[in-house]
């Protein structure tokens, strides 16, 4: 072992399966940020109601990389329901475990995998899209000027929901740089998704 890892957490980490975008994914999701220090990205392929495939992009430490080859390793082939039931201790027990200080890359990968089966069952209409929907989707985007998510930040002013038309309206500073990565996150927590959305600065 190394710096606490198991052996199952130091092989996916130097040999991480189902890496990479996949462009034909029918539903993506993102948890962490970058500038946090973890991120990761996931991408599904579905086969009816099944994962056909999935692959994920991390950025981060071993923890972060093997986290999330072993989600996409432990949902791969299964059913939407049996993914939505994973637990953290789930996951650990495929590990071997994991360092307390490194659960949170666990965590991440739990969550991405969750907020991916909400965008599908809202784009299966097996749940409703409603503000608490969208605010969990804007609650994985970064604020760069606080360090935050938007949500926490209160960046985000004002949602509307209309049919499949979401406005949200937004306080920015004066860094364009920074309010271009707000909108470009915004944008991407969407991503596959049939809506049109409008970012409304105010």
């Amino acid at each position: 072992m190394k710096a606490g890892y198991s052996k199952k957490v130091m092989e996916l980490f130097l040999n991480p399966k189902n890496v990479g975008a996949m462009e034909d994914a029918d539903v993506t999701a993102i948890a962490g940020s970058v500038a946090c220090g973890d991120m990761i990205k996931l991408y599904i392929k579905m086969d009816g109601d099944k994962i056909g495939k999935i692959t994920f992009e991390s950025y981060g430490c071993a923890a972060s990389i093997a986290t999330s080859s072993m989600i996409t390793e432990m949902v791969k082939g299964k059913s939407i329901d049996y993914a939505s039931k994973i637990s953290l201790q789930d996951e650990l027990k495929e590990l071997g475990g994991l360092p307390k200080v490194k659960y949170h890359c666990a965590i991440l990968a739990i969550k991405a995998l969750r907020m991916a089966i909400e965008k599908w069952n809202v784009m299966n209409g097996k749940r409703k899209l409603d503000e608490d929907f969208v605010r969990t989707l804007l609650g994985a985007i970064l604020d760069p000027y606080t360090g935050k998510n938007i949500m926490a930040a209160g960046v985000v002013k004002g949602i509307e929901i209309d049919g499949k038309k979401i406005k949200i309206d937004v306080k920015l500073g004066d860094n364009k740089e920074f309010n271009e990565e707000i909108a470009s996150g915004i944008e991407e927590v969407f991503e596959k998704m049939d809506v049109e959305v409008k970012i409304n600065a105010v």
